[in-house]
This record gives structure tokens, C-alpha cells and sequence, in this order.
């Protein structure tokens, strides 16, 4: 009796035993189905117009998973950051007017998705000025805007394409390049006083929310040169990002987001609202449209 019973203890510790050291192994390796996944890298420019979609798209893969970091620069160093693999994701790639930048990288950077279309951009005015609605009308009247426009960095590639409108229509006008927020204050400085003023703008933005604007048409440009047509905002990626994390080429693959969320947003943001409350808004009211993005495929 005392050997059945000595035999029984023993054939249970070997049972425990064996349960105790496969949880170890697994405790060890961890779920070969779930093993850590990379940290990603956005470029993040100083453009309103970069946040949201950044913010989204790194809370929603960190939900997935990932870990996420962003590298504040200008658009030309968040494109050589892509190249090299210092940076994986851009979030805010205007099409037509930074194609040079894909063209420049195309054999290390990709554009995967389309975030949204018809991003108009170029000349602006204030509705006041009645009489000029395309570029071709400040042809002469250079002076009413006392022969200056306000723009952002000289660096950015759409101020290479506005010298070019500029050289087009033989206007005497100078750019006064600077950030963003400083050829706005100017800008606006203006028109509090409803002088006439002309300045560089896109859409989506939050200025024309609080201002009355326009884009100024460019007809002859557009129709001769391609400049500042309609843009179509583009999200890219470091080529080696499908390897890297599969599971992020593929949602970024499938990336929608509309222009009129865009610009709310902004406006939220501009108003004083903090980023990562306005996004997480978005998120938790849109749960259907990024279910919608991660099922695509």
C-alpha cells in the first residue's frame, strides 16, 4: 500500500513539474503570434495641417501595438530623415508640390495611401479685396499689397513653385519667408485694419475658419505650367516599413481621413484645445471608419 501510494505522489509531482516548466517557457518566449513590435517613427512638420492625422494614426498603432516617437523638422530634413531610415511615416505629403522629394528618394521612400484629395493651396487675399481673384489680376496693382508676400520657409518646396507663379506673371513682388505663425500674425495684423494683403495658404487650415478668404485662382500657371493645381495630401513611408511592420503598411495602405475633420480639428487645435484630446475626440466618435480601415484588405 505504501508503495502504490508512494508511486502515485510521485507520477502527481512529475505532472506538476512538467505544468510548471512549460509556463515557464512561455513566460520566457512570450506568444510567438504576439512578439514585440517595432518603434515607429513619424516626421512631423510645423504645419497645422501635420498634427491630426499624426496623432491618429500613432494612437491608433499604439493600440496595435507599437511604439510610437516623433521627429519634429522641416519637410526637406523629414524627407532625407525617410531616405535613411531615421524616420518611417509622414503623414502630410502634398502632391503635386513635393513630388520633387519623391522623385529625389524614390528608391528608398513610397507614397501608400491617399489621406484626402482636392487640398487647394497658393495665392490668398481677404474677401474684401473684391477685384482680385486671380493671380493675373495683381498684374500692375503690385503696390496695393505694397509689392510683398507673406509666405512660410523658403525651405518648404511649394515657395519654389510660388517663385516660379511669381516669374510667370512678371509680378513685382517680394516673399517674406518665415514659420508659419509668424507670416499669419502679419497677416492678420493686416487685416484687422482691412488693408489689402496677400500671404501664402492652404487648405486645410484653420484660417479660413476665422477669416473670410480666398485662394486666389491661376489659371494661365495651372493650365501652362501645372502650378498649384488642386493637391491631393499623401501619406509615405520608408520603403523598408512593410517589412519592418507589416501590420502598420498595411492600415497606413488604407488611410482615409476628410478635409472638413481635418479642418476642424485644427481649429479646435489653434483654439487652445489640446492635440491629444481633440484627436482622441476624433477617434472615439469615428470608431466605424477605422474599423472600416483596418478591415480593407
Amino acid at each position: 500500500m505504501r508503495k502504490t501510494l508512494f508511486i502515485l505522489i510521485t507520477i502527481l509531482l512529475s505532472i506538476t513539474m512538467y505544468g510548471c516548466s512549460s509556463s515557464g517557457d512561455t513566460d520566457d518566449t512570450g506568444d510567438t503570434g504576439n512578439e514585440d513590435k517595432p518603434t515607429l517613427t513619424f516626421g512631423v512638420t510645423n504645419w497645422t495641417s501635420t498634427v491630426p492625422p499624426t496623432k491618429i494614426a500613432g494612437k491608433i498603432l499604439e493600440d496595435m501595438g507599437y511604439d510610437i516617437e516623433e521627429t519634429n523638422a522641416d519637410a526637406g530634413s523629414v524627407y532625407t530623415g525617410m531616405s535613411n531610415g531615421d524616420i518611417d511615416i509622414f503623414m502630410d505629403s502634398w502632391f503635386p508640390a513635393q513630388r520633387q522629394y519623391i522623385e529625389e528618394y524614390s528608391d528608398s521612400i513610397e507614397s501608400i495611401s491617399v489621406s484626402y484629395e482636392d487640398a487647394n493651396s497658393g495665392m490668398v487675399v481677404p474677401k474684401y479685396m473684391e477685384d482680385i481673384n486671380d493671380v493675373e489680376d495683381l498684374k500692375g496693382k503690385e503696390d496695393i499689397v505694397n509689392h510683398e508676400m507673406f509666405a512660410i520657409g523658403e525651405g518648404d518646396p511649394a515657395m519654389q513653385d510660388m517663385k516660379k507663379v511669381i516669374d510667370f506673371y512678371d509680378l513685382d513682388i517680394e516673399m517674406t519667408n518665415s514659420s508659419e505663425a509668424a507670416m499669419l500674425a502679419a497677416a492678420e495684423a493686416e487685416m484687422e485694419e482691412e488693408n489689402p494683403v496677400l500671404f501664402y495658404g492652404w487648405r486645410p487650415h484653420s484660417m479660413f475658419d476665422k477669416y473670410d478668404l480666398k485662394i486666389l485662382t491661376n489659371k494661365e500657371a495651372t493650365a501652362q505650367e501645372g502650378l498649384f493645381d488642386s493637391s491631393t495630401i499623401n501619406v509615405i513611408a520608408n520603403k523598408g516599413l512593410e517589412e519592418k511592420a507589416p501590420e502598420a503598411y498595411e492600415f497606413l495602405s488604407n488611410w482615409r481621413i476628410s478635409m472638413e475633420d481635418m479642418e476642424q480639428m485644427i481649429a479646435e487645435i489653434d483654439g487652445g484645445k489640446d492635440p491629444d484630446d481633440v484627436t482622441q475626440a476624433w477617434i472615439d466618435n469615428n470608431q466605424d471608419k477605422i474599423d472600416e480601415i483596418k478591415n480593407a484588405n
